[in-house]
């Protein structure tokens, strides 16, 4: 699998270096995209390289999209036109998309949420429209949409997204090694 993680300042470091490391660890093909050119600052002053700039990757090369949380992250996935038309195409495909925290209003700007059940931090939903609300779950999945909830759920995101498309037997063999 070919797994797209875009990340900016503020992105959540703990929910990207957990998706991106986990997905690593099932042998996937992880590409870390800066929105901005250099390391970018994460939401708590970690500072995270990324392995290449967005505009340089064709996300339609990509298997999945996989967004991480935190409100400057999230904020940047919002404003930017090349995440933002990802996501639709990824959306309009049935191809994986996912998404952790408060990312889930990146995909709700796409579009992505209409009708679809989802999850996220709790205290975002009040950022949503009334008609599209989050359920109570650490990691849901909608058809090729995962969500999960924060920093605690991450690994927990990260395993089900591997078992989804790699199967129950990888994400087992990777929660293993991880001790978890």
């Amino acid at each position: 699998m070919k797994a797209l993680v875009p990340v900016a300042n503020g992105s959540e470091e703990m929910e990207a270096v957990i998706i991106i490391d986990t997905l690593r660890r099932a042998k996937w093909d992880v590409t870390v995209a800066g929105l901005a050119e250099g390391a970018i600052e994460a939401s708590r002053g970690v500072r995270l390289l990324p392995d290449t700039l967005w505009d340089a990757v064709d996300p339609d090369d990509y298997d999945i999209l996989l967004l991480p949380g935190g409100f400057g992250g999230t904020e940047a996935f919002m404003k930017h036109a090349g995440v933002q038309r990802a996501l639709r195409d990824f959306n309009q495909q049935g191809k994986w998309i996912g998404a952790i925290c408060a990312a889930a209003l990146a995909l709700n700007e796409a579009g992505v949420l209409e009708g679809r059940r989802f999850t996220c931090y709790p205290g975002v939903e009040q950022k949503l429209p009334p008609d599209i609300q989050p359920v109570d779950g650490i990691v849901v999945v909608d058809g090729h949409l995962i969500t999960s909830q924060g920093p605690g759920t991450a690994f927990e995101f990260a395993l089900k997204v591997i078992a989804e498309c790699s199967g129950p037997n990888t994400s087992a063999e990777v929660r293993a090694g991880l001790l978890l």
